[in-house]
């Protein structure tokens, strides 16, 4: 099996380079923010970090397609690099230090293209994870500068923390219902938003999370460091991994009770 190290090293080198261009602009007074066609807002920090991103990979991995929230698809072959520039994007245009870029590595395999790597770094919070299959799951400042995660070994809903990001889109799917019961059943709920509560289930610090609506480039490097780490990542349908266009995220062992609940209609 490859053991896509190399890959992974590139990431943090891709991780970095954004890094520096999304915080020299992070509160930036300048900062130029447009609508897009879904009524999301898309900075231009958002598009120079992809850009800057697609111009390394092409020089590193000329033969590798690449997927970017702003900029599609281009190139076409059995891997592909997911890249979501600045996942939190409203809180970034409101100077909210909750927002990260996401990177990923996709290889096809049986049931479709599979996250194989993903680095998730959050510079104005101070944090880095990352995670390659077959490696483990890892935070900490650098690929030598880390500590192993794991998903915490919580079992009972009454004792369980749950993260979640809003309460509209639970409404609009007609699942409002089933989602208020879990937050009544379980000891403690935060709406902490996008890619942070995926975090925290790989660090044990959250046992469940997830969100109603989603795209591959918020999930494909969310899914693997939550799976590394011993968790269990799935669509609301229970189709592992990130493509179900939404997410539900455990320490596996509540998984089972987590979709039902979040799968009641009334």
């Amino acid at each position: 099996m490859p053991d896509y190290l190399d890959d992974l090293r590139l990431a943090h080198v891709l991780a970095d380079a954004a890094d520096a261009a999304t915080t020299a602009r992070f509160k930036a007074l300048d900062l130029k923010v447009e609508t897009k066609p879904d009524m999301t807002p898309v900075s231009e920090a958002d598009k120079a970090a992809e850009e800057l991103i697609r111009g390394q990979l092409q020089r590193a991995r000329p033969r590798d397609a690449i997927l970017g929230e702003e900029y599609g698809v281009e190139g076409t072959g059995p891997r592909r690099w997911v890249i979501d520039p600045i996942d939190g994007t409203k809180n970034y245009v409101r100077g909210v230090p909750v927002w990260a870029t996401l990177i990923a590595l996709m290889e096809a395999g049986e049931g479709g293209y599979q996250p194989v790597v993903g680095v998730v770094s959050a510079p104005a919070l101070g944090r880095r994870w990352w995670a390659a299959k077959g490696h483990g799951a890892f935070t900490g400042r650098s690929l030598t500068s880390a500590t192993r995660m794991h998903v915490s070994r919580v079992s009972k809903l009454a004792d369980a923390s749950f993260a979640y990001s809003s309460l509209s889109g639970w409404e609009e799917q007609g699942r409002l219902n089933g989602f208020l019961d879990l937050t009544r059943e379980v000891w403690r709920t935060r709406a902490y938003g996008d890619f942070w509560p995926y975090m925290m289930v790989a660090e044990g610090s959250v046992d469940l999370c997830a969100e109603p609506e989603l795209s591959l480039w918020d999930m494909a490097a969310t899914a693997i460091v939550v799976t590394e780490a011993g968790g269990t990542f799935t669509g609301l349908d229970g189709r592992p991994g990130p493509h179900s266009g939404n997410a539900a995220a455990s320490n596996g062992l509540l998984h089972d009770e987590l979709l039902g609940y979040l799968n009641q209609r009334y």
